[in-house]
């Protein structure tokens, strides 16, 4: 089975600095890995080692992704090689934009059975990519994905809803949006970090994968942090039916 995971390069969210007008400094971050995609990547590896085949792994983004550090973060989890598709432009992508350029480098690629996705990005959280990526591709596309399990020549994948957990089983070709209940992202040895950087590289540009650069169907604004606000610091202590009214009195005054 060919498994590809896709995954985005984030700041490292305790590095981004709040200016005093509330817009936000990325210059002294440290960029990394989305902690949502690395859900993606070992349910790869795990889907690899039970039922044999390869897995590769997939970004796009601007040139933080040339980082050999952030190269061999990826590669140490297991893939067998890596594809990225850089250009400055997709450094502020949309979900559609970005699903997009990820549908033309998976085409390019040929030959997947399975593309994993995480549950959303680090950054943005839109937990659109996935979906749109599977029409796109015109495969089989299931989100919210708590468990997924090779039975043949098909997945059987558990999402946990409210009430209840629903079993699907899904045909490949196939999109898999994975959610962080699947498992628990292996810790890369020494070893395995030093094998990284013998793995394979493919680095493509948007005329690779037949794009033209574009802009994106929309178009961020601004950025702004929230509003700080100020606190009432009323404390309540008690579950008598005297504090329980005092609790709903202070709410009414601040609604």
């Amino acid at each position: 089975m060919n498994v590809i995971a896709c995954y985005k390069v984030v700041p490292d969210e305790q590095d981004i600095v709040i200016r005093p007008d509330r817009t936000l400094s990325f210059d002294k971050a440290e960029w990394k890995i989305g902690q949502y995609d690395l859900h993606a990547i070992e349910t790869g590896m795990q889907i690899v080692e039970v039922a044999s085949g390869k897995l590769s792994a997939l970004s796009i983004g601007s040139r933080q992704l040339e980082s050999t550090k952030l190269k061999k973060g990826i590669l140490s989890r297991g893939p067998g090689d890596l594809f990225q598709v850089i250009d400055e432009s997709l450094a502020v992508a949309d979900s559609y934009h970005t699903a997009s350029v990820l549908a033309a480098a998976i085409k390019k690629i040929g030959g997947i059975d399975l593309v994993l996705c995480g549950e959303g990005s680090s950054d943005l959280y839109a937990q659109q990519v996935g979906a749109q990526l599977g029409e796109l591709l015109a495969m089989t596309t299931v989100n919210a994905v708590s468990k997924l399990t090779v039975e043949g020549d098909k997945l059987i994948a558990e999402r946990t809803l409210e009430e209840e957990v629903e079993v699907v089983e899904i045909p490949l070709p196939a999109v898999v949006s994975v959610t962080t209940d699947i498992n628990l992202p292996r810790i890369p040895s020494m070893k395995e970090i030093l094998a990284a950087g013998k793995k394979p590289v493919t680095q493509w540009s948007l005329a690779d994968i037949g794009l033209e650069i574009s802009t994106q169907s929309t178009e961020i604004i601004s950025t702004l942090a929230p509003l700080q606000a100020e606190r009432k610091q009323i404390i309540l202590e008690g579950e008598s039916e005297e504090i329980i009214n005092k609790f709903f009195e202070s709410l009414r005054k601040v609604l």
